[in-house]
Order: C-alpha cells, then structure tokens, then sequence
C-alpha cells in the first residue's frame, strides 16, 4: 500500500491537510474547549480567534517499546558514589503540574497542549449546530453564484451553440466580396460579346471564340465559390457573471423607556450584535436598522441607539407602525429577507399590547423571515409577554425568550436559533 502525504505548506508554514485532520481528530475536546472560551469573553470580542489547550492525555498516542522485565546489568560512565548492589533512591518530581504551579507529587508531568484556532475556525465551532430557520425565498450557499449572459459571438465553439443567421450573413458577405471582380468581368466580357455578334462576328471568330472561354472559366470561378465556409460560421459566446446574492435586513427593535435601566440595555446590545455576527455569516450584505422607542418611535443611527438616553411611558405598537412603514417603503420589492429582533422588558399600556399583537398577526408577520422577541426581566411575565404568546399560533417562524442576566444570552440565542426537524 502507498501513502501519500501532502506536505505543501499553507501560510506560516502550516500544513493545511494536517491543521484538518487534527481538528477532526479531536473535535469534542476543542468544541469543549471553544465552550469554555465562551463565557469568559466579551460578545463583542466573539469574532477573534482563541488560543485552546487540550490535556495531554487526550493528544497521546501509543508507542511500542522494550520491556524492561527481569535482571538488568548497566554501566554508567563517570559513576563516583555507587557500588555494585547499591539501591539507587527514586528521583525527586521536577516537573511542572500541567497547569504552570509547582507539582507537589514524585509523578512527572507534562504542560497541556496548546494551539491557536482562527477566527474563522473559532466562529464555525461556535454556530456548528445553529442555522437560520425560515429562509423559504432562498436556498443560500457560502459561495459566489453566477449566471449565464449573452456577450456577442465567437469564431469557436460548439456546435449547439451556432448561430444560423449570423452566420448565412457573413457567408453572404463572403461571397459578394471574393465574387466581385468575377461578376464584373462577366459582365464586362458578355456585353463585349454581344455586340461582336450584333455587328455580324462569326462564331468562329478568334475574338469571339476567346470571350466565350473567359466567360466560362469566369462562371467556373464564381460555381466553385463556396456556399458556406467555417471562416463563416459564428458561435453564440456567454460568460458568467456574479448573481446578486438574496439580502438581508436586520431590524433592531429597543425599548428605551424609563423602565429600561442601563443593564437591561446592555443586555439587549450584546444581543443584537451576536444576532448580527449571526446573520453576517450567511448573506453577502446586510442592511441594520435600529427603531428605538418610549411613547414614541425613531429610526436613529447605531451610536444614538446604543448611547443616547430617554425616560418616560412605553408604546410598542409606535415601533411596530414604523418597522411596518420602513419595510412598506424600502424592502418591500421582495429581494430582501427580513428579520427583527425586539428586546424590552415586558412593560407596556395595556390596551397597547393587543394592538401589537393585531399588527405582528395580520400585518408585519407575513412580511418577515423571522421575528424574536426577548424579554429582559428577572420578574414574572409582563402584559407584552402574554399577548405575544399568541403569535406563534398563528406564525411559527415568531419565536420569544426570556432573559435574566447576561449569562442566559448565550442559552437563550441557541434555543432560538436551533436546527429545526426536517
């Protein structure tokens, strides 16, 4: 048997095969590994790489080797303290634990495996198991598509891809271009030639007689003319060109009434970008809109909707009205793929919260990919949590959860995002 080892190197000499095998070899030790990295980071970090360590234990391979049964006679050279029958004491443990302290064992030891995943590895470890539900317009894929466009024509190509009428064209052109000095003398010679015979010529004439052969050697030349030759023949030529891939538009929906305190929103930030880390992964451009609202709502820019300050009341359904006015007006032509993602703390007027969930039902949910709702609140479900609680009745790509602290994030955005049964 012959193994092939691919040994090209790939960047900062790495081999790319090899960086493979390894990570498919211990995949359960890294997303382990990945899981833990996790929690001790920032969301807004998320998409930097991270240095993983593996316990050597699980990198070690079997090795064969000599037993050492039975009596052994050794010589060490340079011996000045030993006898023949002297018992050598075991040496004292100077190696470390594995974890950079001092071992307080006679055992060596040996550091963990350590090595550094990419952003990209990082990020694929970490939405391995999610998936965007509802993408009913598209199937999307990670690569370029291209599609097929007209681009003139060739003088190569395949038969299927003649074009008849371009090409009897330029065979006609041919034609009247290689025959016309012949078709100019023919008719020069046949008018020569009927005038000798109107004067009374012979047919015997010598003149006469030359004109009847330079007429017909003339006829010859223009027969053997070609109807049609491959110099004619024109082929239809299409190159690919990129196909637009399908949009998407993020819709960030915040409460920021006086009830909203800064933790709260902090919490709905780092929601809101892991969402969109989320759907960068899958389209090619993304859109993000941020709706801020109290009693009423605005379309502001990133730094006003995370930054900006406001108190007083909550009206909902001022911020669905917009999110339904914008789609109406800028991502309605169908080529967008909408998603929003609302967060607020379940407070709301109460007559406020059946006109919300009138709007998502018959008006904003039929016009959206998908719609979550998180409720950020350590206390029991609000007016806006119960009426919401409706919708998925009616709409099963609408989705809600609960938040407490900033630790359920991660739990709450798994179960929201999960692979659903096919």
């Amino acid at each position: 048997m012959t193994y092939l080892i691919d040994r090209r190197l790939q960047g900062k000499n790495k081999s790319a095969v090899n960086r493979e095998r390894f990570l498919r070899r211990y995949k359960a030790q890294i997303k382990d590994a990945v899981g833990r990295a996790i929690k001790g980071r920032s969301i807004t970090d998320i998409e930097n790489g991270e240095k993983v360590s593996i316990p050597v234990k699980d990198v070690g391979e079997p090795s064969f080797g000599h037993a050492h049964g039975g009596v052994w006679e050794t010589i060490n050279p340079g011996n000045q303290e030993y006898l023949k029958g002297d018992l050598i004491n075991r040496p004292k443990g100077g190696g470390g634990s594995g974890r950079g302290k001092a071992g307080n064992s006679d055992q060596m030891t040996e550091d963990d495996f350590i090595f550094e995943l990419s952003r990209e590895e990082f990020m694929n470890y970490f939405f391995e198991d999610l998936e965007l539900p509802n993408l009913v317009k598209t199937q999307l894929t990670a690569t370029t598509e291209f599609k097929n466009q007209r681009a003139g024509y060739n003088m190569s190509g395949t038969p299927s891809n003649i074009h008849v009428l371009r090409s009897l064209r330029g065979a006609l052109g041919r034609r009247i271009a290689v025959g016309g000095s012949s078709r100019k003398r023919v008719i020069e010679a046949e008018r020569e030639l009927e005038d000798l015979l109107l004067d009374g010529e012979p047919l015997d004439a010598p003149r006469v007689v030359e004109l009847k052969k330079l007429i017909h050697h003339l006829h010859t030349r223009l027969l053997a003319i070609p109807f049609i030759d491959p110099f004619d023949l024109r082929y239809s030529n299409r190159v690919k060109v990129p196909k637009p891939m399908t949009q998407a538009v993020m819709f960030c929906i915040m409460d920021v009434s006086g009830s909203m305190d800064e933790t709260r929103k902090d919490t709905a930030k780092r929601f809101f970008i892991l969402l969109y880390l989320f759907l960068k992964r899958v389209y090619d451009k993304i859109e993000v809109v941020f709706i801020r609202h109290h009693t009423a709502a605005a379309e502001v820019n990133e730094e006003e909707f995370f930054h900006s300050r406001e108190s007083g009341g909550t009206v909902v359904s001022s911020a669905l009205n917009l999110l339904d006015k914008i789609i109406d007006e800028r991502y309605g032509a169908g080529s967008w793929n909408s998603y929003v993602a609302q967060a607020s703390d379940g407070d709301n007027w109460d007559n406020d919260s059946v006109l919300c969930r009138q709007l998502l039902v018959n008006t904003i949910m039929p016009k959206v990919q998908y719609y979550t709702y998180v409720e950020i609140t350590d206390g029991p479900p609000q007016n806006l949590w119960e009426q919401y609680s409706q919708i998925p009745d009616h709409h099963p790509h609408f989705a809600m959860q609960k938040i407490v602290t900033p630790a359920d994030i991660y739990p709450v955005f798994r179960e929201l995002f999960k692979k659903q049964p096919k």
